[in-house]
């Protein structure tokens, strides 16, 4: 049996433990409140979870590590954080436990990208060396460790979204019609879908975009809330739908726009975006621009285009033509069919799983 430990389950992650938990048993262990979702603008999820006692201050955790020890669990898959204090407590005791010990995560820090994937935090070297192997979220990652570790025990699962199947059959309707219905008359249709409650996703590039670009020419459909939302209202060609979950009403607006567009920390929201054949447009990772590990997927010229800065953007949106965007589109659908789907990621994880229980001590 698996034992795997997360600090609460949004809604874009349920369907994960759902299906590994139908070809796997397992208990998932939460140590934060179901009500912190609606403090970081998350929907909550309905996998069923153990609560887990803890105590957080700061970037500390200190979680009951007890439940998680008990014999029936083979395997117990913890977070690749190294300010969880108890989960060094139990790679510390590894030697004497009968479980082996998987961590989880993104493998670098999307703050300290630019320098960790030259120089790993040594941290994080420590505790994967304790472990018996890694979950990273994405293939890129496990390369950039593999660089530095050749024989790491690791796998990439391939981070994904619930629902990501039903969206890849989404049939849109005729998006003039569309766009008819929502009242926007221009030529160019860009959306936005992610929470506003971090600085590193760059909403002010995406303001500096909405006013350096022709009102009669490009509308901006907004998806999201959060305490670090603009005021959208003064703009004549942007259409706020705030936080939405009506899958009904995502389809249409998805359908209707051309392109995605997320200046910073994109994450998992690209993968909805690829999944309904929109382009992905962002800047390149800085220090000044942060990304999720998420966009290695994002293949310049291929499935997105990836600025230098916001000239190049505007100049390109500019110029680029129908076709080109349609070419872009379809990629990126191809590309979520073929490495992003569900049964994709669950299947990397039991793959994974199998190979860890072979492994040595």
């Amino acid at each position: 049996m698996i034992a795997i430990l997360q600090p609460f389950i949004p809604h874009y992650r349920e369907e994960f433990f759902n299906s590994f938990r139908e070809k796997m048993p397992t208990d998932l262990f939460c140590y934060e409140k179901q009500e912190v979702l609606k403090d970081n603008d998350f929907k909550e999820g309905e996998a069923n979870v153990i609560a887990l006692g803890s105590f957080m201050k700061g970037p500390f955790v200190l979680y009951n590590p007890f439940p998680l020890l008990n014999k029936k669990y083979e395997v117990l898959v913890l977070m690749l954080n190294f300010g969880h204090l108890t989960t060094w407590l139990i790679l510390l005791l590894k030697p004497f436990l009968k479980q082996k010990i998987i961590l989880w995560g993104h493998g670098i820090s999307v703050k300290r990208y630019v320098h960790e994937e030259k120089h790993p935090h040594i941290l994080l070297r420590w505790m994967i060396a304790l472990s018996d192997g890694v979950w990273f979220y994405t293939k890129k990652e496990l390369s950039v460790w593999k660089g530095f570790t050749p024989r790491i025990n690791g796998h990439a699962l391939n981070n994904t979204i619930s629902g990501v199947e039903d969206i890849l059959r989404v049939q849109g309707a005729d998006k003039e019609t569309l766009r008819e219905k929502y009242k926007i008359s221009q030529q160019r249709v860009l959306i936005y879908c992610a929470r506003f409650n971090e600085p590193g996703r760059r909403v002010d590039l995406l303001v500096n975009l909405i006013e350096n670009t022709s009102p009669l020419a490009f509308a901006f459909v907004i998806i999201g809330d959060g305490k670090l939302k603009p005021d959208f209202s003064g703009y004549s060609n942007v259409h706020d739908f705030g936080a939405l979950y009506d899958r009904k009403i995502k389809d249409e607006l998805f359908s209707m726009a051309d392109i995605y567009f997320q200046p910073g920390w994109v994450g998992l929201s690209i993968v909805e975006a690829m999944s309904y054949g929109k382009p992905v447009f962002t800047f390149n990772r800085s220090v000044s621009v942060m990304q999720c590990v998420e966009y290695s997927y994002i293949q310049h010229d291929y499935n997105g285009m990836i600025f230098e800065n916001m000239e190049s953007c505007l100049d390109q949106l500019a110029r680029i033509t129908d076709e080109e965007i349609v070419r872009m589109g379809n990629n990126a659908r191809e590309y979520v069919k073929s490495e992003l789907t569900m049964d994709s990621m669950t299947n990397n994880a039991l793959t994974a799983i199998a190979a860890f229980k072979t492994s040595p001590a």
